[in-house]
Formats: structure tokens, sequence, C-alpha cells
């Protein structure tokens, strides 16, 4: 039978709404999209940076917790309702994905509060060490 798990970071969104962080699916881990709301204080800073960085921060917790990390994801999307705050978050982008490659697509949309300037969703796949490690 196949592993399905949810993962929650404690977000009020993901109570409010219904939905978890990520769900790890067999060898896949999905996550949700992604703000650069600091979870833990419910915080959200002004600048699209700050904000593209702990958008990183929320996926690597939710990636880690799932057995797996930046260099399994597989696909990455970006959400943001201004693209030229895109290109200032290239450098810190880079950090995490820069040598993985994943496959990339950048929205220009709304998103679901005003203060939110960057929204990401990532797709990985868990390397065969994490689904022996979580399998019994």
């Amino acid at each position: 039978m196949t592993e399905r798990r949810a993962i929650l970071s404690g977000s009020t969104f993901e109570e409010q709404i219904g939905y978890a962080r990520a769900v790890v699916d067999g060898d896949w881990v999905h996550v949700s999209g992604t703000t650069g709301f600091d979870y833990t204080t419910m915080t959200i800073s002004d600048d699209v940076v700050e904000q593209a960085e702990q958008c990183l921060r929320n996926i690597g917790a939710a990636l880690a917790e799932a057995g797996c990390g930046f260099a399994d994801v597989v696909r990455v999307r970006y959400l943001l309702p201004d693209r030229t705050d895109f290109e200032p978050c290239w450098p810190v982008l880079r950090r995490c994905f820069g040598e993985v490659r994943p496959a990339a697509t950048m929205l220009e949309c709304g998103l679901a509060d005003p203060r939110m300037k960057i929204e990401i969703e990532a797709y990985a796949r868990r390397p065969p060490t994490a689904r022996a490690a979580t399998a019994g």
C-alpha cells in the first residue's frame, strides 16, 4: 500500500482553509503553495526578497519532514502578483535550485492576501533511503 500522509506547518491558514503544507504520496512530495509568512508568529515581511527567503525556509522544513530536501525537487512554480518582483528574488531561488535545476514556471496572478508578494509550490521525489526509512 502506498504511504500517504499530511505534513502540517502550524499555519493558521491550513486549519482555516483545510489543507496540508505538504502531502507525501509514496515517492512523491507535493508542497502546497507556500508564502512568506513565518508560521510560528504569522507575520510577513513587506520585502519580496525576504518573503522568498521565508517561503524557502517553510518549504525546506516540509521537505525535511518528508525525508528529502531541495536536491530532490523536480518541479517548482512561482506565483507573484507583480512579475517585476520576480527578478529580485532570483539570487535567493538560485541558492536552493541552481544546482538542482527543477522544471519551473512563473505566473503573475493575484494571491489570497494583499501582503503576499510571492508564493512558491514544489514537487519532490524522495530518495530511496527516505522511502526505506519510512516504510517500516
